[in-house]
């Protein structure tokens, strides 16, 4: 049986779309393993909307501060230059278009690149977070997901039929699978994990998919 790409190599892809000098916000959960996988050289900004700007990795256990933490309540560190603020400056960052990326999961992403990542339909409440205002601020937004759900259903599917968090806002997904870039002509199939076909990654999705330039998976 094939089996699908880890949470560690989904993160090193997306880190190879951050740009040296980038700001980024790293959702909850998987996303925040991006931070651990930025190629040599590179030197990127992490955003917690709590209010960090300059995030670093995360504190060995006689290093954690009970001051500094990140919007997940995890704790963290600052490199050499972070600042901190309060939340009305955070999200004025985000709304306001400074941030360069920010890397959502997602429970679906549409045809169009509507996200939905807040509420699951069989749970009576959901979790906001910031993840409204980031997909709306953010100059680019990457959904990093599974492929399909624990039944296997597709989450890249032809219109969302969970709660939407904001239409029309993903421009690329990297999931277990593949790399998939929106646009308006449709999904384009980027690349496919190493061992699995574009047809393979087809019959896992929903949304159709435009497969005549399909790539190699980038790795470091």
């Amino acid at each position: 049986m094939k089996e699908p790409l880890s949470r560690e190599a989904m993160a090193t892809r997306v880190g190879i779309e951050l740009e040296d000098g980038f700001y980024v916000n790293l959702g909850i959960g998987m996303p925040m393993l991006v931070a651990e996988h930025i190629l040599p050289g590179r030197r990127v900004l992490f955003q917690a909307e709590n209010g960090v700007l300059g995030v670093g990795p995360y504190p060995s256990e006689d290093a954690i501060d009970p001051d500094l933490g990140n919007a997940g309540d995890q704790d963290i560190t600052l490199v050499p230059g972070a600042c901190t603020f309060d939340s009305i400056i955070s999200f004025g960052m985000i709304v306001g278009g400074h941030l360069d990326v920010t890397v959502l999961g997602a429970f679906q992403v549409s045809a169009k690149g509507d996200l939905a990542n807040w509420k699951l339909p069989q749970r009576t409440v959901g979790s906001y977070g910031g993840a409204m205002d980031l997909a709306v601020g953010a100059k680019r937004v990457i959904a990093l997901m599974q492929h399909v759900t624990r039944d296997g259903d597709p989450r890249v599917v032809t219109s969302c039929s969970y709660p939407l968090t904001a239409p029309q806002c993903v421009s690329m997904i990297v999931t277990d699978l593949a790399v998939i870039d929106v646009l308006p002509e449709g999904l384009l199939l980027r690349e496919v994990a190493p061992g699995w076909t574009a047809a393979e990654v087809q019959e896992r999705t929903e949304a159709p998919l435009i497969v005549d330039r399909v790539k190699e998976w980038k790795t470091i």
